[in-house]
């Protein structure tokens, strides 16, 4: 049994069975524990306007790097207005096995239920990349999540997916984020399997989206809570709700952004449609469709998304078969490649311009990917390794981490050669912190080389070891 008092206007005392726990409202608590014999915590968010009086939706968000707090900080402007409850373990990583951050994620929503009247209908659970993938297979693992919510991240498994028991999936990307083009065919996926779904675009890249977002997304919920008899219909936000789209929908219009304005109608057809008569919204999408402005943007995205699918494949295409053959001599049309996406970068076409940065984006990812990949192996192949280090400066010349590497790989297996020709290209890119580079691993014999120190001379003025002449 709970017994609850108010000690302060913001600070509530629950006695649940021996234990006193202490909870803020309006502020995002740390490190509260799962259990006294666990070393796991989680973080928490009440409302401002939190009581005990009624049950409140929860939304558990996840960070796979242990960081609760980070994960819930984004989220707390729409929690507050929409009235959620957030929850985040501090324990999830990805570099635990899938059943064990199940097993750690469990045992917090179990420990969330049993301190605070939740509304068992209305869990969700939402995450941003790694995090949103996770978030979107929770709910074929623990039962009771209504909805998922993730950012820049597909489903994580098709294949996990129950059409007879769907959630509501909500994404929302950056239409510079890599993860775009992916986002749009996973909607198209789930709308082919009719499971409940929208996507919301912002005009950012991987950062996070503004907190307007977030909160459409917890009313999406919330009204879709109410077609579903969960929530109790109110008809004021119904209305008030319907109204603020339609008022987004016409600023979009007058902005010159009908693909936008489609996509929100089209969300409001799906959210509103078991709610109230929605002709009017059905009306108006006919005619932004019908529009020339219409038709000639969503020609030129679809051109785009063509070519963004061709460079993709591409890139992983040929990353393979590189890795694969040791193929150096291949570095040079990496470094085409990279033109052209620079050359995107700064088209004065906007939809250009989104596709450069989302291939770079990709492109850097992808060769981290392969870098994890090959360093996770049980035997590491070095000379593979240092090939996607060496393609990874060509894609991002300021990322100095990449030369270091290369350098430290090719001195430790005596290809001097290789190590002095990046560590030119590390000084010229700019690089300067001499302290870092002198403490370099297995670079003991270069560093004490004429050449080596030569080149540190030219860029940083003066080297650590005096260079002589006989």
């Amino acid at each position: 049994m709970k017994i609850i008092r108010v000690l302060l206007l913001f600070v509530l005392t629950w006695n649940v069975g021996a234990q006193e726990i202490r909870l803020k409202k309006g502020v995002i608590m740390t490190n509260l524990k799962v259990h006294d014999t666990l070393a796991e915590s989680f973080s928490l968010y009440l409302p401002s306007s939190f009581n005990t009086n009624k049950a409140w939706p929860v939304l558990f968000v996840f960070n796979m790097k242990n960081k609760g707090k980070q994960a819930l900080s984004m989220f707390v402007s729409a929690a507050e207005e929409q009235e959620y409850i957030l929850a985040a373990s501090n324990n999830v990583n990805d570099s635990l096995s899938l059943t064990k951050n199940l097993l750690i994620s469990s045992r917090m929503f179990n420990r969330v239920y049993s301190i605070l009247p939740i509304k068992k209908e209305r869990v969700y659970t939402a995450g941003y990349k790694e995090g949103g993938k996770f978030a979107s297979l929770i709910p074929a693992f623990i039962k009771g999540v209504s909805g998922v919510l993730s950012l820049s991240a597909s489903v994580a498994n098709r294949e996990v997916l129950d059409v007879k028991k769907p959630y509501y999936f909500i994404g929302i990307v950056g239409k510079e984020d890599y993860s775009y083009s992916d986002m749009i065919n996973n909607r198209k996926f789930l709308n082919k399997l009719k499971y409940p779904n929208q996507l919301l675009f912002h005009g950012r890249g991987e950062e996070w989206p503004l907190s307007t977002y977030f909160n459409s997304a917890l009313e999406y919920f919330k009204l879709s809570a109410m077609a579903k008899n969960k929530e109790e219909l109110d008809t004021f936000f119904v209305r008030e709700t319907y109204q603020k789209n339609l008022m987004r929908i016409n600023t979009l219009l007058k902005e010159n952004k009908p693909l936008l304005a489609e996509n929100i109608l089209s969300q409001m057809l799906d959210v509103y449609r078991p709610l109230m008569n929605i002709d009017s919204v059905k009306e108006k999408r006919k005619y932004v469709k019908r529009s020339k402005l219409y038709r000639s943007r969503k020609n030129e995205e679809n051109g785009i998304l063509l070519k963004e699918s061709f460079a993709i494949d591409d890139y992983n295409y040929f990353l393979e078969e590189d890795i694969a053959s040791y193929n150096y001599n291949n570095l040079g049309w990496w470094k085409y490649q990279m033109e052209q996406i620079t050359k995107l970068g700064n088209s004065s076409k906007l939809g250009e311009k989104q596709l450069g940065k989302r291939l770079d984006g990709y492109l850097n990812a992808l060769l981290e990917d392969y870098i994890d990949l090959i360093k996770g192996a049980d035997l590491v192949d070095e000379e593979a390794l240092n090939l996607v280090y060496m393609i990874k400066t060509v894609v991002s010349p300021k990322e100095y981490k990449n030369y270091l590497n290369i350098i430290s790989i090719s001195a430790k297996n005596e290809d001097y050669g290789t190590a002095l020709f990046y560590l030119e290209e590390l000084l010229m890119n700019g690089y300067r912190n001499k302290e870092e580079l002198y403490k370099l691993e297995h670079t003991a014999l270069l560093r004490i080389t004429p050449e080596f120190n030569e080149t540190v001379a030219k860029y940083l003025k003066e080297a650590r070891y005096e260079i002589t002449e006989e």
